[in-house]
């Protein structure tokens, strides 16, 4: 499917794409961006896996991002039949407690990567089996990928 494909084919499953929470953009980037929101994420996530012509049956990257006043994740899904990608953007305003759902359900290797992005953004994604630090000790403090993360200890100074 091309990119415009795909925005059709995803843009179809909402009986009123106003109120989808759904906003598509190509950026610089080759592969179409999807951004959602997060109370529409599973219900999306669930469909583009399991839908014929989509089938996006590979999660290839998850990371973690500090927009400045959000905390987002960003996904990079591939549909290993039909060869086509799709990027999919979500974020939380609340910077204090973060919370996503879960995609491990969907894709189990989310199950670590939702963990790297738990350990150095503290978003903590909700029903995950086993949401516990995956680098850091128990004892570090703070999210030391987050912009406003300072560490005077170990910072580097010029």
């Amino acid at each position: 499917m091309t990119n415009e494909e795909l925005q059709r084919k995803i843009e179809s499953w909402s009986p009123d794409p106003e109120a989808s929470a759904l906003t598509f953009t190509e950026e610089e980037s080759q592969f179409l961006n999807v951004s959602i929101s997060p109370e529409n994420l599973i219900e999306l996530m669930s469909k583009l896996k399991s839908d014929d012509k989509t089938r996006f049956d590979y999660l290839f990257c998850l990371t973690g991002v500090d927009w400045g006043e959000d905390l987002g994740v960003v996904y990079h899904l591939e549909s290993t039949q039909h060869r086509h990608q799709l990027v999919v953007k979500v974020s939380t305003p609340e910077r204090e407690n973060p919370v996503l759902a879960t995609v491990s359900s969907i894709w189990k290797t989310a199950e670590f990567h939702e963990r790297e992005v738990f350990d150095f953004f503290g978003i903590t994604f909700t029903d995950h089996p086993n949401m516990k630090r995956l680098f850091l000790t128990d004892e570090w403090e703070g999210y030391p990928l987050r912009k406003d993360y300072e560490d005077e200890i170990n910072m580097i100074l010029k």
